[in-house]
C-alpha cells in the first residue's frame, strides 16, 4: 500500500513491490496473480483503515461539533514526512479516472462511506442546533467531503500547510451556527 501512495499504480514496478515487502516475486505472484490484484487489495486496506479512524472519532467524539473538530485536525496531517503523498484514494482517482471499473467502484466507496458519515454527524448536529440547517445534511456532507479530498490534491502538489489549514478551518467553519 506504501508503495503505490508514494509512487501511484503506473510508477510503481513488482521491482518497488517486492524489495519493500521483502517477499519473492514468485512468492508474491503466488498470493496475487497480478500487480492490479494487489493494488486493489491495497485500496481496500487503505479504506477500511481510514474508515475505522473516522469511526473512531465518531465514536470518542461527546458533541458533532468536536466530532467535526477531531476530523479537521486528522486531515491536518500536512507536518508529517509522509503528507506531501495526500491521499490513496484521491491520488488513485486522477491517475485512473473512469478507465478502471473495480479501482473506479473501491474510490468511490471511499469517498460515499466518507461522506455518509459526514451527513451522520452533521445531521445530529442539527438536531441539537449546532450546526447550520440552511443545508441538509447531505449536501453539508459532501461539501465537506470535497473540501477534505481538495485538500489532499493541494498537499500532493505542495501547497504550503498553512493554506491547507486556512481552507480546512473556513470549510468547517462555515457549517457551524
Amino acid at each position: 500500500m506504501e508503495v503505490f501512495w508514494a509512487k501511484g499504480y503506473k510508477a510503481t514496478s513488482f521491482e518497488d513491490l517486492t524489495t519493500k515487502t521483502q517477499v519473492k516475486k514468485q512468492s508474491l505472484y503466488g498470493v496475487f496473480e497480478d500487480k492490479r490484484s494487489l493494488f486493489l487489495k491495497a485500496l481496500a486496506l487503505y479504506r477500511a483503515q481510514n474508515l475505522d479512524s473516522l469511526q473512531e472519532m465518531v465514536d470518542q467524539g461527546s458533541s458533532p461539533t468536536e466530532i467535526l473538530d477531531a476530523v479537521k485536525s486528522a486531515s491536518l496531517c500536512s507536518k508529517k514526512e509522509d503528507s506531501r503523498n495526500g491521499c490513496l484514494m484521491v491520488n488513485t482517482a486522477l491517475e485512473f479516472g473512469m478507465s478502471d471499473e473495480e479501482v473506479t467502484n473501491e474510490v468511490e466507496r471511499m469517498f460515499s462511506d466518507v461522506q455518509l458519515v459526514l451527513e451522520e454527524v452533521i445531521s445530529r448536529g442539527q438536531a441539537t442546533g449546532e450546526i447550520t440547517t440552511h443545508f441538509t445534511s447531505k449536501e453539508l456532507g459532501a461539501f465537506l467531503a470535497n473540501a477534505l479530498r481538495g485538500t489532499r490534491i493541494l498537499e500532493k502538489t505542495g501547497v504550503p500547510v498553512e493554506q491547507i489549514e486556512t481552507i480546512l478551518n473556513t470549510s468547517f467553519g462555515l457549517i457551524k451556527k
